[in-house]
């Protein structure tokens, strides 16, 4: 019998020289092409608190990527790292498939409670643990309920990376070379306040767009197979921070009700606080069929739930399964971040400060206009960099400026900052910042920001 401990060596500034370089070089040795943020982000992580994250070199950077909104209550929190130490203290199992425990009883009633008309109509499913999972079953489910086969989505969003996530997945590029995709998906035109699909702009273009979408729903002669789903995001992420009008939104959930379409909301980046409301589709207030939550609501640890109306849960046991879909530290990380939420009204704080931030934002764009616009909800914002030295469309819109984007990626991390892109081609700066930051460290953001716009040899005007 082994009697030795198995020991976690401390890992900091010293260990290999506390070099970023040298981590990177062999990570690209030991890993795939496939690997993606280090390639924007070039630096080794030594330590993490809050919105801060200290590199092996000892820099600090302002992390306003948390995750891609994993991390609600940034990092490292200590009551959520206190809620781990409970799990592992408690003599509880760490693998549990889909038998209950006390911490899993108690999750699941008070993620239950949080969702429309504190969720009596709904119940859970957990799957495994990521959100492209979760987006299977759902999609699965949606088709063993009605008997159809097709899904409608939209163009720019985003749903995973699996095979069948990634046919209802608006970005092309990873589609590239992969053949065979999940056949019946039908792509519709996502609203888009500064470039709207349909060259209208405005309401009228969210009018059309309405329109549109009722149309092919109720055309005989559409070509379109009435579907078993449609699924969408209410603020699209990755397809570049694109808030959904509440009336399109309410429109869709109107006409899905009326065919006996379910209606699918990826709320998996979305959910849990980000945009001012515990759910993005209460901006709207719509009830979905299936809610896919993701991301935060295992507060920072791998964990993916479907909220399904009770009359749609068509299931037969073991018809979905998932080895890691009884993840109870994640369950414990989650329960503590979601009551922290709640209890301190967290979805109020982010909606002031998304309107405050947004405002200094646009007083930025008047001083920068390579900030072609600003838009999102809560701390859910995206930036896009335009061309503005270049002719405007017939809506007044300057071309996009994907390389520049780029660029301003890199100065915003050589001046200690953390941000994302998104949007097409790569044109959207993107704020998912942790709920908890303050009003002072949004200062900071701004600061570091224009640091960085003036660094890509952008002058003011």
């Amino acid at each position: 019998m082994m009697t030795d401990k198995v020991r976690i060596d401390s890992l900091g500034a010293n260990s290999l020289n506390g070099n970023n370089e040298t981590y990177l070089a062999r990570q690209a040795e030991f890993e795939s092409n496939v690997r993606s943020y280090p390639r924007k982000l070039p630096l080794a992580i030594a330590k993490a608190n809050g919105v801060w994250i200290t590199d092996v070199e000892n820099n600090q950077y302002l992390d306003c990527l948390a995750g891609a909104g994993t991390l609600a209550l940034g990092h490292n929190h200590p009551d959520v790292l206190q809620s781990i130490q409970n799990v592992i203290t408690s003599g509880l199992p760490l693998h549990t498939l889909d038998l209950t425990t006390p911490l899993k009883d108690q999750f699941s009633e008070y993620l239950l409670s949080l969702l429309p008309q504190q969720g009596k109509e709904y119940c859970l499913q957990f799957t495994g643990p990521s959100g492209a999972d979760a987006v299977e079953a759902a999609m699965k489910l949606a088709k063993k309920f009605t008997g159809r086969s097709g899904i409608i989505s939209f163009s720019g969003g985003y749903h995973g990376m699996t095979h069948a996530t990634l046919a209802v997945t608006g970005n092309l590029s990873p589609k590239e070379a992969v053949n065979g995709m999940m056949p019946e998906v039908q792509f519709m035109p996502y609203p888009h306040q500064y470039r709207c699909p349909l060259g209208i702009g405005g309401d009228a273009g969210v009018k059309a767009l309405t329109y549109y979408f009722e149309n092919l729903i109720n055309d005989v002669e559409s070509g379109v197979r009435k579907p078993a789903a449609v699924i969408l995001e209410a603020v699209q992420g990755e397809g570049g921070v694109n808030p959904a009008p509440a009336e399109w939104l309410q429109r869709i959930r109107k006409v899905t009700q009326e065919h006996g379409i379910l209606l699918i909301l990826d709320e998996v980046q979305a959910g849990f606080c980000r945009t001012g409301k515990q759910f993005a589709f209460e901006h709207a207030g719509i009830e979905p069929d299936i809610i896919v939550m993701s991301k935060a609501v295992g507060g920072g640890l791998p964990l993916a739930v479907l909220g399904i109306k009770k009359q749609f849960d068509a299931w037969a046991p073991g018809h979905h399964t998932g080895t890691f879909r009884g993840n109870q530290l994640a369950m414990a990380t989650g329960l503590t971040t979601l009551k922290i939420l709640k209890d301190q009204k967290i979805a109020e704080k982010v909606a002031a400060q998304g309107e405050w931030l947004k405002g200094k934002l646009a007083d930025l764009q008047k001083r920068y206009p390579v900030i072609g616009h600003v838009r999102g909800l809560g701390l859910m914002i995206g930036i896009e960099i335009v061309k503005p030295n270049e002719a405007q469309d017939h809506m007044g819109c300057y071309p996009a400026d994907g390389d520049l984007s780029a660029l301003l990626q890199k100065k915003c991390f050589e001046a200690g900052l953390i941000l994302e892109r998104g949007g097409r081609n790569g044109c959207v700066l993107r704020l998912l910042p942790s709920l908890l930051i303050t009003n002072d460290e949004l200062g900071i953001f701004l600061d570091k920001f224009e640091q960085a716009l003036l660094a890509a040899g952008i002058k003011p005007v």
